[in-house]
């Protein structure tokens, strides 16, 4: 990709924003208030190798949340995996003072640890950058205490309880992020929903068109594309808001819709089935019975 910076290394992060080299080579906590990009472009693009937990406040930068904008004065919690490609967007027409707090995370550093396997089944690390977490003052407080615990210890004598310490240190950090994520969903209750109708609208206009019989039965990833979010962050929100899973939701509108073809048309149930994206009647059939207790053939003769 032209013009995208690469950093293999957290040292080689800390040259790209003329900082000293870190005190350790694969944990580092930076202030925000001391990085300096040696570039003036209205855009900056980058993939890292490492993990990334950024707090920042007056950020000449537009921060969005599930596509929408958002003017809080509250701290903005960034996630970052390693390989992810991320673009900032910066307003040259806006001088601010950036202030926060950079957590970078070598994946070398968790190795042999439990939190290895376990950092990748938190979603936030998985949403699009424009997903970020929106921090309350109180919950702010303590998401800094924690980074500067962790620069504290990295910063003392290393001994062989140290990695051990910092570990358990980012691993309460991760806790205490998932807490204010479901926060968020909650207290953006009616953004949510209105996520949640265009939702069922874009799986209903799927199945009322022609598409089914080009591309199948819409998979989660192609839906959430439609919606301009990311699949992870779907499926939170559809979590915690119905206790159903994205593929769950899928499917009962398939088989509303179903439910209609069958009650309103004579075409055969093959018909149907091919008509909503099955290659097969039979598993048409097998998801049916599944969900109703009927097959369709007794579902339509229910209505004669």
């Amino acid at each position: 990709m032209e013009n995208t910076f690469r950093f293999h290394s957290i040292s080689e992060f800390h040259d790209f924003c003329n900082l000293p080299k870190p005190e350790h080579p694969l944990i580092s906590l930076i202030d925000y208030n001391k990085v300096s990009y040696p570039v003036n472009d209205s855009e900056l693009k980058w993939i890292q190798h490492f993990y990334s937990v950024g707090l920042k406040r007056n950020v000449n930068a537009k921060f969005n949340y599930g596509q929408q904008q958002y003017d809080f004065d509250s701290g903005v919690l960034t996630f970052v995996s390693p390989l992810q490609f991320l673009k900032i967007e910066i307003n040259q027409d806006i001088v601010a003072e950036p202030t926060g707090w950079l957590l970078l995370i070598h994946p070398d550093f968790l190795w042999n640890s439990s939190l290895a396997t376990k950092i990748k089944s938190y979603d936030f690390f998985q949403y699009a950058v424009n997903e970020a977490l929106f921090l309350s003052d109180k919950e702010e407080t303590v998401i800094v205490e924690i980074l500067q615990s962790i620069e504290k210890e990295y910063q003392s004598n290393i001994d062989k309880f140290s990695q051990e310490l910092i570990i358990a240190q980012i691993e309460m950090l991760l806790i205490y992020s998932e807490r204010f994520y479901e926060r968020q969903f909650i207290t953006r209750k009616k953004s949510g929903h209105e996520l949640l109708e265009r939702f069922e609208q874009t799986l209903l206009d799927y199945f009322k068109s022609e598409r089914p019989l080009e591309n199948g039965i819409p998979t989660v990833r192609s839906i959430a594309s439609e919606l301009n979010i990311s699949s992870n962050y779907l499926g939170t929100l559809l979590r915690l808001h119905t206790k159903q899973n994205t593929q769950q939701h899928i499917q009962n509108k398939l088989i509303e819709y179903a439910k209609l073809r069958l009650s309103s048309t004579n075409l055969s149930v093959s018909e149907i089935a091919y008509e909503l994206g099955f290659e097969h009647p039979q598993s048409f059939n097998k998801l049916f019975k599944s969900k109703t207790n009927l097959t369709p053939l007794e579902f339509r003769q229910s209505f004669n």
